[in-house]
């Protein structure tokens, strides 16, 4: 699958069957979330991988949505926000960590598509809760749940516009 395919197919799914995800696909599509862009090729990001079902149910609950607890796996984003603050100040704690996480949650999203593997972006939970669930340090923001896991439906291809504009609004 070319990366054009895979931009153009993927699509964000909430239903997930009931099968396992192999540990070394996992890896893979982690391996691919890694080599996103970074503000300053710092390390400022860190993923978790959460198989347990309580801590998904927990999750789930976190961001007032039930599917996240039927996938079989959720990868936490997580942002290192004092880490980016160190070399750019509050710019880098509270954009460029951001700018950084959203390309690798790009990255993990299109590589698990290309493995047959769905996912859903879920940026809406109570983030302490999250934290105190995973046991995320201070100074780390989790930024995302990513419920991945083999589809049961996926869904239609929704209508998009980009609002574009050359050398002035």
């Amino acid at each position: 699958m070319d990366v054009l395919e895979a931009i153009l197919d993927r699509r964000s799914v909430r239903k997930f069957i009931n099968k396992p995800i192999e540990p070394d696909i996992v890896a893979d599509i982690l391996e691919a979330g890694k080599w996103a862009p970074t503000a300053g090729n710092l390390n400022t990001r860190s993923v978790i991988i959460v198989r347990d079902v309580l801590s998904r149910k927990q999750m789930a609950r976190a961001s007032s949505q039930s599917f996240v607890a039927e996938a079989p796996v959720v990868l936490v984003v997580c942002a290192h926000q004092r880490l980016a603050a160190r070399k750019y100040g509050k710019r880098g704690a509270y954009l460029y960590v951001l700018q950084d996480t959203a390309a690798m949650i790009q990255n993990i999203m299109l590589a698990a598509h290309s493995f047959g593997i769905a996912s859903c972006w879920v940026g809406a939970f109570n983030e302490d809760y999250v934290a105190r669930i995973l046991k995320i340090p201070p100074g780390v923001r989790p930024v995302a749940l990513i419920p991945i896991g083999y589809p049961k439906i996926i869904p239609e291809v929704p209508d998009r516009d980009l609002d574009i504009h050359v050398e002035k609004w």
